[in-house]
């Protein structure tokens, strides 16, 4: 199945029906007045997150989305039957634009959460709401109101914990099959993953989702190779794990090369994103001897200034600490968030209270 994450649409909610210009035409009542009812409501375009549904491919085909119309009144003060909604469902961390202004509307980041798009049109009132002292017998009814239209773009984020990043072939894909269900396609060559890849990791009683997304190239930000086109999908993660494929590298030089034209393009798409906690691995370290590991595990320490691990997704070797770190960082980026929180809602209080105190003094 084709990962698809873009898609536009077009949304249209039903018309209101219109209201009935009827009188009663009864042998024992002669002069029976009017007895129009109510058109019915126009349905509405409702938009579900669905953690069931993994892409927008459901979208491919079908473009245009249209609810049901009201019925039409009907005498005898019979209201006309509301028009059925069109309902859709999106994957979870769908965002929802308006394509004319770029506005967002929705983001649904909750299994669960809806948003509705376009609300139907109200139907129009029958004669016998228009009766009056002056009037016993109208022979006017509204039309139901129209229903509304909008274009909208809707955008896949996906919502994972941790993403792996790095060059192609730097060893993404064997890793999340080492450390999760999730079998992503996995060959000798460049661009073997075209898409976005889920996985579960679970270490005791802990769980979370790792995303591998396609092998970032040099001027990727600008629109070169694949990665440019999922670079958006990290910027949910609470943090980023950077593999760095030593195995083929003539010296650490070579090897640190690869790490920097990564880091520089996500330096160049967000700065927010260049940002997020990282976590370094240099991999494939079962073609090698400990004493070139050691050679490049020194030496990007010393660049980095910080612990790097290294790994092997074949062997397995230090793979079950890598996910002791993935947590560790999920829990501090967490713990971070809901400082942040406190912090902003601290500073709106304080904000809210000195523009009471303004005002007073005015």
């Amino acid at each position: 199945m084709r990962f698809i994450d873009e898609v536009r649409i077009t949304a249209i909610s039903g018309h209101g029906g219109p209201g009935a210009i009827t009188f009663r035409r009864e042998k024992s009542i002669p002069f029976g007045g009017p007895d129009g009812g109510d058109g019915g409501h126009g349905g509405s375009v409702i938009i579900i997150a669905d953690e069931g549904i993994n892409t927008l491919i459901g979208f491919r085909g079908k473009k245009v989305f249209k609810a049901e119309d009201g019925a039409p009144g009907a005498g005898r003060q019979l209201n006309g039957a509301d028009g059925l909604d069109q309902v859709l469902r999106v994957p979870v961390g769908t965002i929802i634009k308006n394509a004319d202004t770029g506005a967002v509307i929705a983001d649904l980041k909750v299994h669960g959460q809806e948003v509705v798009i376009a609300e139907g049109g109200n139907g129009g009132r029958g004669n016998i709401n228009f009766k009056s002292a002056v009037n016993q017998a109208p022979r006017i009814a509204q039309p139901g109101l129209e229903g509304e239209e909008f274009v909208l773009d809707l955008e896949l984020k996906l919502l994972a914990d941790l993403a792996l990043i790095g060059l192609p072939n730097a060893g993404k894909s064997t890793l999340i099959s080492s450390i999760s269900a999730a079998r992503p396609k996995i060959a000798d060559y460049p661009f073997t993953t075209l898409e976005p890849n889920l996985g579960v990791v679970t270490l005791g009683e802990r769980s979370f989702v790792v995303a591998d997304i396609p092998g970032l190239i040099e001027d990727a930000s600008e629109g070169k190779g694949l990665g440019v086109k999922f670079l958006k999908h990290i910027e949910r993660t609470s943090a980023l794990v950077h593999l760095v494929d030593i195995s083929w590298c003539l010296d650490e030089y070579e090897a640190f090369e690869q790490y920097v034209v990564v880091r520089t393009e996500l330096e160049k798409y967000s700065e927010e994103l260049a940002m997020k906690r990282e976590l370094v691995c240099l991999t494939k370290i079962d073609a090698m001897t400990d004493e070139e590991i050691v050679k490049f595990q020194t030496f990007f320490e010393e660049q980095l200034d910080k612990k790097v691990l290294t790994i092997s997704g074949v062997s397995g070797k230090n793979i079950d600490q890598l996910k002791s770190l993935m947590i560790k960082c999920i829990d501090m980026e967490k713990a971070n968030k809901k400082i942040n929180e406190k912090e902003l809602a601290k500073k709106n209080m304080l904000d809210g209270m000195q523009a009471i105190q303004d005002k007073e003094e005015k």
